[in-house]
């Protein structure tokens, strides 16, 4: 049963401590300054131990999410693909400055909703590079809703963790919205825009840019993904390429002929003894580091702009290679196949373009369904 005791300390300020007693359960006790706060903790306390919540929420209390990100990151980030962790990193960052000093039991859904909205309406830090490259000033810039969805769900596995590992009842992120995403940008070369930029990547005095592009266009692979190519994930007699790092974490392996074939075995004549990177930059490596990819975001804006090709972004090679799938009749298996996608939603923004295909496909199966002869007339 409860009990309360008064207290006055040497100053003759009064306190009074609560203590909860239950058989089989360890004593509870907390002091306060009122005796109407003192019995309400008394009543509450009782009947959570009760009930069976009350150690659960203590446990939750005894954790601030900074610990649940630090267990986070030592048990779960390693094991995610590298594309995957380097991205994650920031973002679990983002999480621990701004609200790492919450209990798991403070953390409720409106306090989430809150950080989500700050989230999408602070600034992001300036590019450093943006002014020489592009040679106007670069506007202020915010994460989109996709962005911070992405943050969302980081946040949300850790949770779902620290549920796991009994340091909270339930996570909070039922009650917190997602922001609503539109359908993805999938802008893609016209015929003219896509020969006028290989011609500009050719004529680039960089002489990465052009293989670089081929390859991604032939492929639909993410800039990331060609741009880490090693040449033992390149078989040239098959001509096949593995991707092993990709942004979900899936090993894939696609099919190269033609120009990007011929492009690759060029390559190969002139490749360097000292890496096998594909496309591995001039710059000696610091002691104790392994060279990396080149940077193509200058010889890129340049030929954008010797093309005269506006609105266009690397990832925008990625869609249109799906995007001239989708018109040649790929279906979007096949379209997610490609471009490694888990599941057909991401390839949904495509079924557009396929239109034309499905009439053809739906036509072929009425002339085996009913030798097309069946006509108008022979309906009424």
């Amino acid at each position: 049963m409860p009990t309360i005791e008064k207290r006055t300390d040497s100053k003759g300020r009064t306190s009074y401590r609560a203590k909860v007693r239950l058989r089989g359960q360890p004593a509870q006790s907390a002091t306060f300054r009122r005796l109407t706060d003192a019995k309400r903790w008394a009543e509450d306390t009782a009947s959570a131990i009760r009930e069976g919540r009350y150690f659960k929420v203590a446990e939750a209390k005894r954790h601030t999410l900074a610990d649940a990100i630090r267990r986070y990151r030592r048990d779960v980030l390693p094991k995610k693909s590298a594309g995957t962790a380097a991205k994650q990193g920031p973002q679990l960052d983002w999480w621990s400055a701004q609200a790492g000093a919450y209990t798991l039991a403070d953390l409720t859904g409106p306090v989430i909703s809150e950080l989500a909205r700050k989230l999408a309406t602070e600034p992001l830090p300036s590019r450093r590079k943006h002014h020489k490259l592009y040679k106007t000033p670069e506007p202020t810039r915010y994460r989109n809703a996709p962005t911070v969805n992405r943050y969302l769900a980081v946040l949300s596995h850790v949770l779902s963790r620290a549920v796991k590992w009994g340091w909270m009842e339930q996570s909070p992120m039922s009650a917190v919205d997602k922001g609503k995403e539109n359908d993805g940008r999938a802008r893609f070369l016209s015929d003219d825009e896509r020969d006028a930029l290989l011609k500009a990547c050719k004529a680039s005095g960089n002489p990465d840019l052009y293989a670089a592009v081929v390859l991604s266009l032939a492929t639909g692979a993410r800039k990331m993904e060609v741009m880490g190519l090693r040449w033992p994930q390149v078989d040239l007699k098959r001509g096949h390429i593995a991707f092993l790092e990709t942004k979900n974490g899936t090993k894939r392996g696609v099919t190269i002929t033609g120009s990007a074939l011929m492009v690759l075995k060029e390559r190969a004549k002139v490749r360097r003894l000292d890496t096998d990177l594909l496309f591995p930059s001039s710059k000696a490596p610091k002691p104790g580091e392994s060279r990396k990819p080149v940077d193509l975001r200058a010889p890129w804006i340049s030929a954008l702009k010797t093309a005269g090709i506006e609105d266009f972004v690397w990832h925008d090679l990625r869609h249109t290679t799906a995007s001239y799938l989708a018109m040649s009749g790929s279906s979007l298996a096949e379209i997610a196949e490609v471009l490694g996608h888990k599941s057909l939603t991401m390839a949904q923004r495509y079924s557009h373009l396929s239109d034309g295909h499905v009439a053809g496909v739906l036509e072929r199966l009425d002339k085996r369904l009913f030798g097309g002869g069946v006509t108008h007339a022979d309906t009424t």
